[in-house]
């Protein structure tokens, strides 16, 4: 099979999983007890008349039978129109997309750095395995990774924040910017606001994951540096970069592809402990109200757009496995 066939299976392939994701989020939501309606209007219920109260079930599609309301709510999720947020009372696209471009600056730029920096410590610490660099690298990997991310971050908050006042305690911008017209309009001002805010939750999430990717990437390149191949091309005369980077490295790089690949796509969940801690208004923290305040409509938007994410990144991930390897053959 050509790459071009397999790419239009995969394509297929993909939107059959879709689907069903969509199906089982659609009945999922359908099953939970309680009347979204009465979620979304609260107390007003007593006041309401009988002739509101319908006009509402049908506005919102509850009075048409499940078999009408799964067929809508499939076009509905492939044209991403996702409804009225109960929370924010503003539609779930409109609010999500100022969410996400915080969360994508925070998680991504974590994610980013905690994959480089893993990888180059974690192939250090192979090369130079059972030495005192390769213990101390596995030894801090263990413990940044096992601790509880909210005591990292209240850590950090207590000494850098509170103790030496260095960094501020929460938000996602200063506080004078809160009012209307107080935007910057200085892109240096601007950028310098956002990265001393944050700071600290970037760190907090760098610490809890490079730990993971340092052990991953350690792990895969032991797994190679042993290998036949290896042990020709050093008795060819290869120096032990050449050897490394073309051989070693290239061969270890099919597990992290996954990983980097499912990594991103989660990065929209953002980090809802993390979040919650800094008070930084992004995805996770937004998760975690419409959890609170049972807001059907956004989660609904987060399941379909978590799945959608993972589903594109390992199909992306599927492609770069015959890039990377030629032994790996599309069939």
């Amino acid at each position: 099979m050509g790459l071009k066939a397999y790419i239009a299976k995969r394509i297929v392939y993909t939107l059959i999983i879709l689907y069903l994701v969509i199906t089982i989020n659609f009945f999922l939501f359908n099953l939970m007890p309680g009347n979204p309606l009465m979620q979304y209007i609260g107390s007003a219920k007593a006041k309401m008349s009988a002739e509101r109260w319908e006009s509402l079930r049908r506005y919102y599609g509850l009075d048409k039978p499940l078999h009408e309301r799964y067929i809508s709510y499939i076009v509905n999720m492939f044209t991403f129109d996702f409804g009225i947020s109960t929370m924010e009372r503003a539609p779930v696209v409109q609010v999500a997309s100022g969410k996400l471009s915080l969360t994508l600056q925070l998680i991504g730029g974590s994610t980013i750095i905690s994959i480089i920096l893993g990888i180059l410590l974690g192939v250090v610490a192979a090369v130079k395995r059972g030495s005192t660099t390769d213990t101390t690298l596995v030894t801090g990997s263990l413990i940044t990774y096992s601790v509880p991310i909210f005591w990292l971050g209240w850590i950090l908050l207590m000494f850098f924040s509170i103790q030496l006042r260095w960094f501020p305690t929460d938000g996602a911008w200063p506080k004078s910017w809160a009012g209307a017209g107080n935007w910057p309009t200085n892109p240096l001002v601007y950028l310098s606001g956002r990265l001393y805010h944050m700071a600290l939750p970037l760190i907090t999430l760098v610490l809890f994951t490079v730990g993971g990717w340092i052990l991953l990437a350690r792990s895969c390149v032991l797994e190679c540096i042993t290998e036949d191949y290896v042990i020709t091309a050093r008795a060819k005369g290869l120096n032990e970069r050449t050897v490394l980077l073309k051989h070693v490295l290239k061969n270890a790089s099919l597990p992290l592809i996954t990983s980097i690949a499912i990594s991103f796509g989660f990065v929209i969940t953002g980090a809802i402990i993390t979040e919650t801690v800094f008070n930084y208004e992004g995805m996770g923290a937004w998760i975690w109200h419409a959890i609170s305040n049972k807001d059907l409509p956004v989660m609904q938007a987060i399941f379909y757009l978590v799945a959608l994410c993972v589903l594109v990144a390992n199909f992306l991930a599927d492609l770069l496995y015959g890039v990377i390897d030629p032994r790996i053959r599309y069939g």
